[in-house]
């Protein structure tokens, strides 16, 4: 099979896995994808970065790899750290012989992880993301660049899509809490739907706070009362 070949190969298969869904399952399936289309991976986990710094592993594809990836975040080193906060495309072909990760490639090593990669998928205002590839064969991810690449990409349209998916869930669930408010209130006060939206709305106004959080909390005491 020709390099040409192996790509639209490569992305078939990833049109295929990369199935349009919410972020979580869409999350799920690129992990799922990677172990899946890219060759000789074994593993593979996200690394997500918050604005605050913290780093948190999401839809690993094995259990083993939240204590790996851990310990690359405690040790502030490996390929999965620096995909995640420095480095766009990370390689590690041979852990045991990599210098750049003399702390981290015992702990790999133990897991029967011979090689790493790590990519960055996504960088937004409040977080980025890392594609994290494992493998126990040594010599694995050395020419990784090309579908990489491909990857990144249709992962990123992936992650588009859901993150519209998931606005738009949190749109309709913020419209269906706030009607209930309004007719909570609307039933209390013997008031009509514009008169009663307006009473929530000046409750936001005055605590500063957002017309869900007001319903929200309008709800709960409306619950607690009757419970």
């Amino acid at each position: 099979m020709t390099e040409e070949d192996r790509l639209i190969e490569a992305s078939r298969q990833l049109a295929a896995a990369l199935r349009p869904g919410d972020l979580d399952t869409t999350l799920a399936n690129i992990t799922a994808a990677a172990v899946d289309v890219l060759p000789d991976v074994q593993w593979s986990s996200l690394t997500i970065r918050h604005a605050d710094g913290r780093l948190e592993t999401v839809a690993p594809t094995h259990n083993v790899l939240l204590d790996v990836d851990a310990a690359q975040y405690e040790l502030r080193e490996g390929p999965c750290y620096e995909a995640a906060t420095d480095t766009v495309h990370v390689t590690s072909p041979d852990l045991a012989a990599d210098e750049r990760f003399p702390r981290y490639a015992p702990v790999a090593l133990e897991a029967g992880i011979r090689a790493q990669a790590g990519i960055r998928l996504f960088d937004a205002p409040d977080s980025n993301g890392a594609l994290n590839l494992y493998s126990a064969t040594v010599g694995a991810f050395a020419d990784l660049e090309i579908l990489s690449q491909l990857f990144a990409h249709q992962s990123a349209v992936a992650l588009d899509y859901a993150r519209q998916i998931d606005q738009l869930q949190e749109a309709v669930s913020t419209r269906q809490l706030i009607g209930q408010a309004v007719g909570m209130v609307r039933e209390r006060y013997t008031l009509d739907e514009a008169r009663a939206f307006g009473f929530l709305t000046r409750l936001s106004s005055h605590e500063n706070v957002k017309l869900r959080t007001v319903a929200e909390r309008m709800l709960q005491a409306h619950d607690a009362t009757r419970s």
